[in-house]
């Protein structure tokens, strides 16, 4: 069985929206997108290898997909790993919209998500990536369906834009795995989900 595993990029206060380039995620009058460009150094791109050298499916929001769609396929150099792995290997689109996709490899799952996520990750030999696809990925957190997550929190603070940790999230806990922060400033950390919170208190005991 495999694992799913999610790498997303958010803000110092948590919008994930249009990470790459100004015209990428307009909606609600976005203006900021492309705000994780200046910050991708060398290591950077480090994690981005790493990460794309381990995938042997991926899941994509339809946003996601679309924005990909348009981009990877024309991206044909061999030496260039993250478009090698993505326009090579499967391609999972959960949507009730998308009927035709042309990118090759892509097959659109429609139905109960939790149902038709569990039956990917049991037949998948390695790692399910979920990349980008905010929304997405929330639902599957609420449905505990991930496994590993790399949050990667770019030192930026834009003060609009679709977050992904919105009010009504499910209350989930996570361990602490790995973590780096790369030059530029970027905190790159890796969790395991651990199911749900555990709560106590500080107050201190009453005296006899």
């Amino acid at each position: 069985m495999g694992k799913l595993v999610s790498t997303i990029f958010v803000t110092l206060d948590g919008v994930y929206q249009a990470p790459g380039g100004p015209q990428e995620d307009t909606r609600g009058g976005f203006e900021h997108g492309g705000w994780s460009f200046t910050y991708g150094d060398d290591d950077f791109g480090r994690f981005v290898t790493e990460v794309f050298q381990r995938p042997a499916a991926f899941l994509l929001g339809r946003r996601t997909y679309d924005i990909f769609a348009a981009y990877w396929p024309k991206v044909t150099d061999p030496a260039n790993l993250v478009a090698a792995q993505l326009n090579a290997l499967p391609k999972y689109v959960p949507s009730s919209t998308l009927t035709d996709p042309e990118w090759s490899g892509t097959t659109v799952i429609g139905g109960d998500l939790a149902k038709e996520v569990t039956a990917l990750k049991e037949r998948t030999d390695g790692e399910l990536q979920v990349h980008g696809s905010g929304a997405l990925l929330r639902s599957l957190l609420d449905l505990g369906l991930v496994d590993t997550l790399h949050l990667a929190t770019f030192p930026v603070v834009l003060g609009s834009g679709h977050r992904l940790f919105a009010e009504g999230a499910v209350p989930t806990a996570f361990t602490h795995t790995a973590g780096r922060v790369t030059a530029a400033g970027v905190s790159i950390q890796t969790y395991e989900v651990a199911g749900r919170p555990r709560y106590g208190s500080y107050e201190l005991p009453e005296s006899a």
